[in-house]
């Protein structure tokens, strides 16, 4: 039980103390800087300093390979840049205000807080040494020519990255609203408000930041748009808008619903970014025709499911098709628990086939691995949207059994073509040349 520990609330108490301990791969002994929504605020954004934060998750390897390097560059910064981290497998909505969508993801919070920087450079402590002191030469030439410096307050900070900026902010009339909103693939939440209301005055700036900031993390995916319900009345008697501020989520074949979040320009952010992720394309499905397909999902996902369908020669393309399809339902629906998707033909990967326990148990079959622990979980109803479902939810909630992967680390994997798509061919024998052959004198022999 808990041995994917995607979801700790049903863990027992016997389980919590592993996941305390296991939980952060920084302690209060290391210079890095832990952070959580509690005190993320207060230490980065109303801080005058430089900040260096890493977004990470406990069980994925990239981030236990960056540990020690970032704390090397942490203890070599301490006093002159703040070095950090955050446990976004924890803190989603952390992560997810800052548009966080892989493992580590580090970010430069420089001059202006609201507007960090993704840092792209090497995983070494010297690479991120040298990026950190060249960011700090620019927050410090930016300070001299009279740009940026240290913010007050976090309010402050939100108002200075936009606040009466309102750019990014779609205005829509009784006339324009179709045409953009209603028909449109992209997710729209939209403001009704009056000028003379008060909460619609306070809620302007964070608003018009909130604007700015979706449309950068979502590439314009999510729109934030506001209506003068006084002017387009039209509008405003077609939704039942009765009081202001009132904001609605509009998506794509849905009926709008109520946003009933906080008011501010994170929890604006976060939600949207929540909404972004629900409508996002599912995860793409693998074909495994190598080592390095394999080892980038598995290490880079906290699991990976794996399937093993039949040959091409038992099922044809259309036979395939069907149970790829059903994969990708299945992808879709778990999208949000960002895990990979692998499949493979039977006999392809055998030596895979064997650390799974898969090879006895006919086709088509399917595991979910924990590459971390290096165990995986065995499909054991049908493989059906119904089965797969009902083993994926148990795996959701820390359910289900598993064992240790045969030989305890990830076996040989072959490299093989990709699939063409069309159904197989019998392998081709070598015709044989019967002229020489007289078939008279074959009658002739008796046993």
């Amino acid at each position: 039980m808990g041995m994917f520990g995607t979801s700790r609330l049903l863990l027992g108490a016997v389980s919590c103390t592993f996941f305390l301990a296991a939980n952060s791969l920084y302690s209060s002994s290391d210079d890095v800087i832990e952070l959580t929504p509690t005190n993320f605020n207060k230490e980065v954004i109303q801080s005058d300093s430089l900040w260096l934060v890493e977004f990470y998750a406990p069980w994925c390897g990239h981030c236990q390979r960056l540990t020690p390097e970032w704390k090397k560059a942490a203890t070599a910064l301490k006093g002159v840049v703040k070095v950090g981290a955050v446990d976004a497998d924890k803190h989603q909505s952390l992560g997810g205000q800052y548009g966080v969508r892989g493992f580590p993801s580090i970010k430069i919070f420089g001059s202006n807080k609201n507007k960090a920087e993704d840092y792209q450079g090497g995983r070494t402590s010297e690479a991120i040494v040298d990026a950190a002191l060249s960011a700090l030469r620019s927050l410090v030439k930016d300070r001299l020519s009279g740009r940026g410096g240290g913010y007050s307050s976090g309010k402050q900070s939100s108002q200075e990255s936009g606040g009466g900026d309102k750019k990014d902010v779609i205005d829509l009339t009784d006339d324009s609203f179709d045409k953009n909103v209603v028909n449109s693939d992209d997710v729209w939440l939209v403001e009704f408000y009056a000028p003379w209301c008060g909460h619609c005055k306070n809620l302007e700036p964070e608003w018009a930041a909130a604007a700015t900031e979706v449309k950068e993390q979502t590439k314009g995916k999510v729109k934030l748009a506001a209506v003068d319900a006084t002017v387009n009345q039209m509008l405003a008697s077609r939704y039942g808008i009765r009081g202001f501020p009132t904001i609605k989520v509009f998506q794509k074949g849905e009926d709008p619903v109520d946003y009933d979040g906080g008011r501010t320009r994170a929890d604006i952010v976060a939600r949207a970014l929540d909404l972004f992720s629900e409508s996002a394309p599912p995860p793409e499905l693998l074909e495994i025709i190598d080592e390095n397909v394999v080892k980038s999902t598995c290490d880079a996902h906290q699991l990976c499911v794996v399937a093993v369908l039949p040959h091409i020669l038992d099922t044809g393309a259309a036979g395939r098709n069907s149970y790829l399809e059903v994969m990708l339902k299945m992808a879709d629906k778990y999208k949000k628990k960002m895990w990979g998707w692998l499949w493979t033909e039977a006999g392809a990967q055998s030596e895979l086939e064997n650390s799974l326990g898969i090879g006895g148990f006919g086709y088509p079959a399917m595991a979910a691995v924990n590459a971390r622990k290096m165990k995986f979980a065995l499909l054991k109803g049908s493989f059906s949207e119904q089965g797969i479902n009902e083993f994926l939810r148990e795996l959701s909630f820390g359910r289900g059994s598993t064992a240790p992967v045969g030989g305890g680390g990830f076996p040989k994997i072959n490299t093989v073509e990709p699939w063409d798509g069309k159904d197989g061919e019998l392998p081709v024998e070598d015709d044989i040349d019967l002229s020489d052959v007289d078939l008279e004198d074959w009658d002739k022999d008796e046993l």
